[in-house]
């Protein structure tokens, strides 16, 4: 989630649709999917096709699959049954009994208990609700109905089991939040037992009302409900608010001005929510409930006004010094269970020098420059310094927001060490980048694009857009590294020409001759485009930098849209050089230190003809160079198809040397027909 990158995609053919969520197989780190209702997929990560994949045909539709970390998942149906995977996968087309009748499943829920899986769901009928609760390996079922509640019904569920109990929270459309007990242990098999509610929670704050759109349960006495807040006279809000169940109070709350889709997903301390057009993932952090916490009077006295249980900064997108501050606030408390009269006995004795990163960064604020620098540079001394990683990141974000302060401040030597000697990421420093860029410090740009994993689209395409526009005159001033393309592009320093040096190594550069137009002689053709560079060192180095960039090609195919036509043949121009060079290679690989690799090479040249075709197939300038690109193409196919022809003969002689004495010298030869 923090590099922002899809690692994998799989789609269905079109007409079929996917008719509930994919889960996870935790054992054997597999996807189960279901489409059409009755047709089940398996596949593994590194599966591309989704059509190849395992398919299974089941003899009833498929409501939902529930993947429990060690129990496997488990299947339930439409009609109330459920099956254990491997259950199921033994005969796809078992016949799968009907439990429930003209109901309709409204939740669902799988839990873990004494080592057998336990399933739970509610279901609706003519505005009545039941219960049913399944263990499918006892093949055991008991059906509940839920006590009415008038002029109001439930909206939403959400449950946890605990000492053979399932404790089941509904919200209600009254603004309020019931608990059901359910026992596991039944003696008798009553039908149809009335379970009764209590009052667990009201969502009203102040004369404020919470309409609740989803509902889950973080602990035995914390909820997050997702919802709208409406007050009198005042538009209403949507917010993400956390409750504390045991003492009925609002632990904490957050506007989410963006809007949401209704839907609130927790895991492993996390909370997951669509925000925009954005998916959003908060961490937060469960302490023992205490009536101090409950009312908000437990705070950090080093951090004032920063909240113990979320931290926020995911929604408001301030400074890390600020994030990192919360984040510290979050652990100290996390790591402490101190009553509060400890508490305040120990934060007295704390010294000065032991300031938080984030206390440290916000008291250095206005500090001058020379004082700035020093005391930075002897924080990322200390190793020990808890969650180091994020402290450098709030160093760097020092730095940036001083230099945006002070247009004419700029620690190049001091940027530039961090960034080669620590484990930095864009998220981590996001300002670092776009202030590099504009102080033209390509150097440093080159570094970041080599090592940062999670560089955006965006930022990508701004780097890679300067890099072609600059002048040759600048790019030759400035400091590059230039380890990438010193061993292949040889450097004639009277900068009359780029010189390269030629490794046929049985490759015959004199590509598909017979099938041009025109012959090309000799000494005209060292001269084309594949085989001089078309570009200077300085600005090789750059772009390879670029061709190691990471990217997703959904988000940079529309920014290299916007790249201005000659930029694009440039650009081609020298993947195309690069083409042929790789291909002067037996092992396809370029000399030198981070050079670019035949993949990465042809990657790029697909983007850009993806991005620019029709603009290359109408410019004059441009038709040579895919005459160019197509010939050699052909003539790689054709090369790489004889190798085929023979490849069968040439395993065989592989064999034949294996079976021979090697103690024995011999000449041999072998006719290939």
């Amino acid at each position: 989630i923090s590099d922002q990158k899809p690692l994998g995609c799989w789609s269905v053919k079109h007409g079929q649709v996917l008719t509930c969520p994919v889960v996870c197989n935790f054992e054997t780190h597999e996807y189960i999917a279901v489409h059409d209702d009755r047709v089940l997929r398996i596949w593994k990560n590194e599966d591309i096709n989704l059509d190849k994949a395992f398919k299974a045909t089941l003899s009833a539709d498929v409501h939902r699959i529930h993947s429990l970390p060690q129990g496997g998942p488990v299947v339930l149906f439409k009609g109330g049954g459920v099956r254990t995977l491997d259950v199921l996968l033994e005969a796809p087309q078992q016949e799968i009994e009907n439990i429930i009748s003209d109901e309709a499943i409204r939740w669902s829920g799988a839990f873990m208990e004494s080592q057998q899986p336990v399933v739970v769901f509610a279901t609706e009928k003519d505005g009545d609700f039941f219960v049913y609760v399944q263990k499918p390996k006892l093949d055991s079922v008991h059906k509940y109905r839920l006590e009415p509640q008038e002029s109001s019904k439930p909206l939403n569920f959400t449950a946890y089991l605990k000492n053979q109990t399932v404790t089941l929270l509904c919200l209600y459309s009254n603004d309020s939040v019931y608990q059901v007990l359910i026992p596991l242990q039944q003696d008798t098999e009553e039908e149809e037992e009335i379970l009764p509610k209590s009052l667990l929670l009201n969502l009203s704050v102040s004369g404020s009302v919470l309409k609740g759109a989803s509902l889950v349960v973080l602990d035995e006495d914390h909820v997050a409900v997702l919802g709208s807040l409406a007050a009198p006279d005042k538009e209403p809000r949507e917010c993400l608010t956390i409750w504390n169940t045991k003492f009925q109070t609002l632990q904490t709350s957050k506007e989410l001005p963006l809007g949401t889709s209704g839907q609130l997903w927790c895991y492993e301390e996390k909370f997951f929510l669509t925000h925009g057009k954005v998916l959003t993932v908060i961490m937060y952090k469960c302490e023992t409930s205490s009536l101090a916490a409950a009312v908000g009077k437990l705070k950090d006295s080093q951090t004032p006004g920063v909240s113990s249980f979320v931290n926020w900064d995911t929604l408001e997108g301030e400074d890390l010094v600020v994030s990192f501050q919360s984040q510290e606030s979050v652990a100290l408390k996390s790591e402490s269970r101190m009553n509060l009269r400890s508490r305040r006995s120990n934060v007295a004795k704390v010294q000065p020098e032991n300031f938080s990163v984030g206390q440290l960064l916000l008291n250095l604020k206005d500090a001058p420059t020379n004082v700035l620098e020093k005391e930075l540079k002897q924080l990322m001394s200390k190793s020990q310094t808890p969650d180091l990683q994020a402290a450098i990141g709030s160093v760097v974000t020092a730095l940036t927001n001083r230099c945006k302060a002070n247009p004419r401040y700029y620690p190049q030597s001091f940027l530039l060490q961090i960034v080669e000697t620590r484990d930095l990421s864009y998220s981590l420093c996001p300002d670092l980048m776009p202030i590099a860029l504009e102080k033209r410090d390509f150097y440093l740009l080159q570094i970041c694009l080599q090592r940062f994993p999670d560089i955006p689209e965006q930022m990508t395409y701004a780097c890679l857009k300067t890099f072609l526009s600059i002048s040759d005159a600048y790019l030759r001033m400035t400091d590059v590294d230039l380890d990438s393309v010193i061993c292949y592009i040889d450097v004639e320093f009277n900068n009359k020409g780029v010189k390269t040096e030629i490794v046929e190594n049985g490759f015959n550069a004199e590509l598909d001759q017979d099938t041009c137009d025109t012959k090309i002689p000799r000494q005209s053709h060292s001269k084309s485009d594949g085989e001089s560079c078309p570009i200077g060192p300085h600005r090789a180095a750059l772009l390879n930098a670029v061709l190691h960039s990471a990217y997703s090609e959904t988000f940079l195919l529309p920014h290299l849209k916007n790249l201005p036509a000659q930029h694009v043949i440039l650009f081609l121009r020298y993947l195309y050089y690069l083409y042929v060079k790789c291909s002067e290679k037996v092992n396809t690989t370029l000399p030198g230190v981070r050079s670019p690799t035949i993949n990465q090479i042809m990657d790029w040249m697909c983007l850009l003809l993806d991005a620019h075709f029709t603009v290359m197939v109408i410019l004059p300038e441009a038709r040579e160079l895919l005459s160019n690109l197509h010939k050699f193409v052909r003539a790689q196919v054709r090369f790489y198809s004889e190798l085929n022809k023979i490849e069968g003969s040439l395993r065989e002689l592989q064999r034949l040397n294996h079976l021979r004495d090697s103690q024995t010298y011999s000449i041999e030869v072998l006719e290939i027909i």
